[in-house]
């Protein structure tokens, strides 16, 4: 191959790319935009001296995108945003089917998720389909996930004893959220798994932005618009003292310039200058630019209750965290806009706001950034080593199941075991290995079989890994035979127990082990004897007794328990729901017998009105059916009746009623 002699020949042979960013009408997206648009392809590949000749992506202001640059296409979060000068295209449909088109044209995918949530679902459905479909991609693409230095704000220290050592990539995997950022963490690690064992069609890129600023300001624009509406003082959330990781929103794009130029091997990259700025140091540098260089303390309830910001924006100024981006320094060449930070950059953040919020009619030249990187650290070779392992060993693992129909062979699938058993989960609480090893090769799971070096460590290993107790379930084949057949077909369909799969597989089993060559042999000369169960005899359902046997010779678990402390909350909390139940159950008792004793007063109240009219209509009816009898009384008794009882009065006898009876007998008309 004829070798370049110009800086300009080897541009050339660089291949243009296609760039998508979503949000390309936001702060981050657009300035993003505006800096790849600037960038030669592959111009991060160049010497050093190269580099500053050709590129301009470091100058104040964006102009009109270069002719080898990338080019930019996006989407906008707003759907009255014009087509931004830095961009070819804008893509304002919402349809994903759609959007996806324009994904697969793309050769590098950014999303950025660190300030509209309702990103972080799309991001993660791209990548998901991009995944899917790798044998549409017939070009690398690369995928970036601009996430947030919050997903590491809970993270513990490395060293209790030195709390202030700096956190840096290597630690990325112990990370611990802000409780208002749990989705985004789920969306990094979506991200990096996904970008896993796919023979690099698809390299995926977490970035862990510190609060960005520049180029008319963000997050700190409120107080950048304060202080130049000449504000008494500035308000400080908190007492200040929180560490604020930031970086220049050119210098995240020179990372992500880096990344889209040559991917690294390093999936989790930190992106931040190298201040450790507090809060308080930021707003007094801007008040002092500003205005009167006074700032004001605020308890942070306050600054919600009053509104003073959002949520996000809260969470986000109230991080307290000290990183390094130990890769961003060492493997990547950026022509640094503010390495210091903020703080020390102050003059000339102030003019970049001025500037881009047009606050002035003429700015002066910014000169160039004269800052070179800092000392070098250690290359995190180890933490880049374990990832590439990882990849070269799912690539290895895929390649052998598409030549052994879906299958693993032994030494891949010992390997995989191993690995398993020797985790922190097996390792805490145990395991239980069914059906293997199945023959005697797959024994050597056991056996320490590296080099020299190595045989020390994994003879180690084999005897963490060693089991405590070997089961045989023992059963004759017509025994075995009869059960798969009893099975209902549901269960068999689309697995090895049908007749002709379990004939297969039993042939196979008493192949393998033979009466002089079982894998019960090898645990047997390690003196560790199998326990034999005659499951034929065991007639109980479900094989409950086999169970029970097995339960009574490994005993009670041996978890590790609650502490007291632990046992104590949960009883507190068990009580207090108790007591919320009872509570609301009292309550919900009352309601009801309070409405049962108006029901059954409404209902007292109609059943007397209702026998009130039913002895009314009895009455009447009894009134209406007596005019008879007292008209017969009247006409046929009471005359004869009336005469006796005056004549009786007029004799007095010693006996009236004998008397009366005597009078009306001899009275009696019929008689007459």
């Amino acid at each position: 191959m004829e070798e370049k002699d110009d800086e300009g020949s080897l541009v050339e042979e660089i291949t243009s790319k296609r760039v998508f960013i979503n949000h390309v009408d936001q702060y981050n997206g657009l300035n993003i935009a505006k800096y790849l648009s600037m960038c030669l392809v592959g111009a991060t590949l160049l010497d050093e001296d190269a580099e500053e000749k050709k590129s301009d992506a470091d100058e104040l202001s964006f102009t009109a995108p270069k002719e080898g640059s990338y080019e930019v296409i996006g989407t906008v979060k707003d759907d009255d945003a014009t087509k931004p000068d830095c961009a070819i295209k804008i893509i304002r449909s919402t349809v994903k089917d759609e959007l996806y088109k324009y994904l697969l044209e793309s050769d590098i995918i950014i999303y950025d998720i660190t300030r509209d949530v309702n990103q972080i679902d799309e991001a993660v459905w791209a990548v998901s389909e991009l995944q899917a479909d790798l044998d549409k991609i017939l070009k690398p693409k690369t995928f970036i996930l601009i996430s947030t230095v919050l997903t590491w704000a809970k993270t513990k220290p490395t060293d209790p004893e030195e709390p202030d050592i700096p956190f840096t990539e290597e630690d990325y995997r112990r990370r611990k959220p802000q409780p208002h950022f749990k989705e985004q963490l789920s969306a990094e690690k979506t991200v990096i798994k996904l970008g896993k064992g796919t023979k690099k069609k698809l390299n995926t890129y977490v970035i862990a932005s510190g609060l960005t600023y520049g180029n008319g300001e963000d997050i700190f624009h409120d107080l950048f618009k304060k202080a130049w509406h000449n504000a008494p003082h500035l308000i400080c959330i908190g007492n200040g003292a929180n560490i604020v990781p930031t970086i220049h929103i050119k210098d995240l794009a020179a990372v992500i310039q880096n990344i889209a130029d040559s991917p690294p091997a390093s999936k989790y990259i930190i992106a931040k200058d190298d201040s450790t700025t507090t809060l308080e140091e930021i707003v007094k540098k801007i008040s002092v630019m500003l205005t009167t260089g006074k700032i004001i303390y605020m308890k942070p309830e306050e600054a919600l209750l009053n509104n003073l910001l959002t949520q996000l924006d809260f969470d986000m100024l109230q991080v307290n965290l000290s990183m390094d981006a130990i890769f961003v320094k060492e493997n990547m060449k950026i022509n640094w806009v503010s390495e210091l930070g903020l703080a020390e950059n102050i003059s000339q953040i102030v003019k970049e706001y001025k500037n881009e919020r047009k606050l002035m009619v003429e700015l002066e030249q910014r000169g160039r950034t004269i800052n070179q990187q800092s000392e070098e650290q250690i290359i995190d070779e180890e933490e880049d080593a374990k990832i590439q392992s990882a990849i070269t060993k799912l690539e290895e693992i895929n390649d052998c199941k598409e030549q052994n129909n879906q299958r693993l062979d032994d030494g891949l699938l010992i390997m995989m075991v191993r690995e398993k058993l020797l985790s922190k989960p097996c390792q805490n609480q145990g395991y239980i290995l069914d059906g293997f090893p199945k023959t005697a090769e797959q024994t050597k799971l056991f056996e320490a079989t590296g080099d020299d070096e190595e045989d020390e460590k994994e003879s180690g290993d084999a005897k963490i890994i060693m089991p405590e107790f070997i089961f045989s379930l023992e059963a004759d084949d017509e025994f075995l035979q009869n059960r798969i057949c009893m099975l209902p077909e549901s269960v068999v369909v689309g697995t090895h127990n049908t007749e002709e799969g379990f004939s297969r597989r039993l042939a196979e089993f008493r192949r393998n082990n033979t009466e002089d060559n079982t894998v019960l042999n090898y645990f047997d000369e390690l003196e560790l004897h199998p326990i034999k169960i005659d499951v034929v005899k065991d007639t109980s359902e479900m094989m409950g007794d086999t169970v029970q046997k097995i339960i009574e010779i490994i005993k009670s678990p041996r978890n590790y328990g609650p502490t007291k402390e632990e046992l104590e909350q949960t009883r507190l909390a068990i009580e207090k729901e108790l007591y919320r139940k009872n509570e609301e159950d009292r309550i919900l008792k009352e309601k009801l017998e309070m409405e049962e004793e108006a029901t059954r007063k409404l209902r007292e109240k109609e059943w007397a009105r209702q026998l009130y009219e039913v002895k009314q209509q009895e009455f009447e009816q009894l009134k209406v059916r007596s005019i008879p009898l007292r008209h017969y009384l009247m006409r046929h008794v009471m005359p004869t009746l009336g005469k006796g009882l005056i004549d009786c009065c007029k004799v007095r006898p010693d006996d009236p009623v004998d008397y009366l009876a005597e009078y009306l007998y001899k009275n009696n008309p019929q008689i007459d």
